[in-house]
């Protein structure tokens, strides 16, 4: 076991050379490596944020719930129970009808008509606040408080919550759909970079083969080769993500100041930094994979 690890660690050693020994064609490959994944990742930062963006702008979603003109106390109370043990409920606020009417009569200007009413016709009404922002889930919430007792009316606006779930749809699908366009580029960038090593070394590989070398011991630094370039090119496209957001984030400072806000862009979490990573060093694991199966059996001892 010690002596598989330490030829491991052998190979991943001689890697490193290999990729020192070409700085700058190997600067230029990982480069070309991280913009390309900075391009789809960074799509995904910018949809993440701009959900938070319209969340805080629409303010969380709300459903409201009237109450029948002849609900009792007693009952309000019960209600306002259940809605607080409920699972899809975050909050809740009661909003009682004499408050109502007060309301009204601020935001309409039209005191002495409501003043001239003989009786409030305005009803009691909760206020939900869900747990969810899914437009789905927050219509099956409404729908499940339209079967309540004593609810005369269940109202949820989910106009504004389709419409940014349409955008957002939109968006995850041109992000996918050019990950994976720049997911093939950068297998073909590896794919070629190991057939070109194969062919400089044609000769070291037919030696390796004549002495009695597996494929799995010749293919083996062929494969860390194409590992570590695809880190390291994930590691760039973090580093173009971060700068690229630090960046914007200095410009929208003045412009968050002039609406009152401290809004910012947040950078990639802890797990989708890990994804990045696992993600780039695989793409360049199987280009090099792809390019040792397809051209290392042609390479035998004459």
């Amino acid at each position: 076991m010690k002596g598989l690890i330490i030829q491991h660690w052998q190979v991943i050693r001689l890697t490193f050379q290999r990729l020192m020994h070409t700085p700058i064609a190997s600067l230029l490959n990982i480069l070309v490596i991280g913009i390309a994944l900075s391009l789809p990742m960074g799509g995904y930062v910018l949809l993440k944020n701009l959900q938070s963006v319209a969340g805080q702008v629409a303010g969380p979603p709300q459903i409201s719930v009237f109450l029948a003109l002849d609900t009792s106390q007693a009952e309000i109370d019960r209600i306002s129970k259940q809605l607080k043990e409920h699972a899809a409920v975050d909050r809740i606020e009661f909003v009682p009808r004499d408050l109502a009417l007060k309301q009204l009569q601020q935001s309409t200007g039209l005191e002495d008509v409501v003043g001239g009413l003989a009786r409030n016709p305005l009803p009691d009404a909760f206020i939900v606040y869900p747990v969810a922002m899914d437009v789905q889930k927050l219509e099956l919430l409404r729908d499940d408080l339209k079967s309540w007792p004593h609810f005369e009316h269940v109202q949820l606006d989910s106009s504004w919550a389709r419409k940014l779930e349409s955008i957002l749809r939109f968006g995850r699908l041109a992000v996918g759909i050019l990950a994976a366009m720049l997911s093939f580029a950068l297998i073909a960038i590896t794919f070629n970079t190991i057939r070109l090593q194969i062919l400089t070394r044609r000769e070291e590989i037919e030696v390796s083969k004549l002495i009695g070398a597996t494929n799995g011991f010749i293919r083996r630094p062929f494969l860390y080769y194409g590992f570590l370039q695809g880190l390291l090119g994930g590691i760039a496209a973090w580093l173009i993500i971060a700068l690229s957001l630090a960046l914007l984030n200095y410009s929208l400072v003045g412009l968050a100041q002039l609406y009152g806000s401290s809004f910012s862009l947040s950078h990639l979490s802890f797990g989708d930094s890990l994804t990045l990573l696992v993600f780039s060093a695989y793409l360049g694991w199987l280009g090099a994979w792809l390019s040792v199966s397809q051209h290392l059996w042609q390479i035998e001892p004459r």
